[in-house]
């Protein structure tokens, strides 16, 4: 389910660690509709172990079908660099490979051998996206040889006729406060959605029955855990816990970040209340303004899981900077 460039990226970064040669695809350009965006990778063993995606599933299909027939391999002996495929040229092949109309992909495929260099270069990139770290990964489009670069651009792919410069972001993360059914089903959505999430409640007792597989458990104080992993522009913090003890603590810190997302659950009148508290704990005026209270999208929800999609909208919304 994960399709992240981080998760990609650390299963190249083991796969060549383990003395494994790995095809890396990348989507450099794309016309009409399209899958996946620019900059969206897959990358796959010689023995066929896959990760990513670049489309539905079909062009993975002929990506692996070439793969077993040694067209790939053969390609890549004679020109012995990275090359270009165009999928969805003709209208044949968008029907072939179920592309929507008029739908192209220019993809660029990188056979990287497992090579100190390569491990050391994949290794690094790993590290630095573990970190919450924007990378870039340089690829010189004349020998293959990669690099990194600690610049990173807003285009997800800069390119020229000997050079590409592929921009990584890492994972986004979120970090949930309070216990509880509502919390549950935003975790659960949230991980559908590639998050790395975190819960976190320091009250006694309410993490014992609290278990979603895939989520990390923290009973940790909650503006603690804010200083010390949510902190960066790839988090969002989420107050769904109804306690003051436990929200305010959190929203205490969370508002002097730079994370992307900081919201709160509550009636109007609790959100009013929340921000009469919060200039007594020491915000501005301009710091609590980034709060989202009441949390969520208004579309009539009521059970904790249309709670749970109706926040997972706002906090989609609000990463993709799109406005209400």
């Amino acid at each position: 389910m994960q399709s992240s460039q981080h998760h990609i990226i650390s299963w190249v970064s083991k796969w060549l660690a383990e003395g494994k040669s790995v095809w890396l695809s990348t989507i450099i350009k794309t016309w009409g509709s399209s899958p996946r965006p620019v900059g969206a990778m897959m990358a796959c063993t010689q023995d066929g172990e896959l990760v990513g995606s670049i489309s539905g599933g079909c062009i993975e299909e002929d990506f692996l079908q070439q793969l077993r027939e040694g067209a790939l391999k053969t390609r890549y002996e004679t020109e012995k660099k990275p090359f270009m495929v165009h999928y969805g040229v003709s209208a044949e092949e968008q029907a072939r490979l179920r592309l929507p109309c008029g739908g192209q992909l220019h993809v660029m495929l990188e056979l990287i051998q497992a090579t100190p260099h390569n491990i050391q270069t994949f290794s690094a990139i790993d590290t630095a996206l573990n970190q919450h770290q924007r990378i870039s990964r340089q690829v010189d489009l004349i020998t293959g040889h990669i690099d990194t670069s600690p610049e990173s651009s807003d285009d997800a792919i800069i390119w020229s006729h000997s050079q590409m410069q592929h921009s990584l972001s890492p994972r986004y993360r979120l970090l949930l406060l309070g216990a509880g059914d509502v919390a549950r089903y935003v975790a659960e959505l949230a991980l559908s959605m590639d998050y790395d999430v975190t819960l976190c409640d320091p009250r006694p007792d309410y993490l014992d029955n609290w278990f979603v597989p895939g989520v990390h458990l923290s009973s940790d104080l909650p503006d603690d855990l804010v200083r010390d992993q949510f902190s960066n522009p790839y988090s969002g913090i989420i107050a769904l816990a109804h306690d003051p003890r436990v929200d305010d603590m959190a929203l205490m810190e969370a508002l002097k970040t730079d994370a992307f997302y900081i919201g709160a659950m509550g009636s109007e009148r609790t959100s009013e209340n929340r921000r009469l508290r919060l200039p007594e704990l020491g915000l501005s005026e301009a710091e609590i303004a980034k709060l989202h209270a009441p949390i969520g999208y208004m579309i009539g929800s009521k059970t904790p899981a249309e709670i749970a999609i109706s926040i997972l909208a706002e906090v989609t919304a609000v990463r993709h900077k799109v406005l209400k």
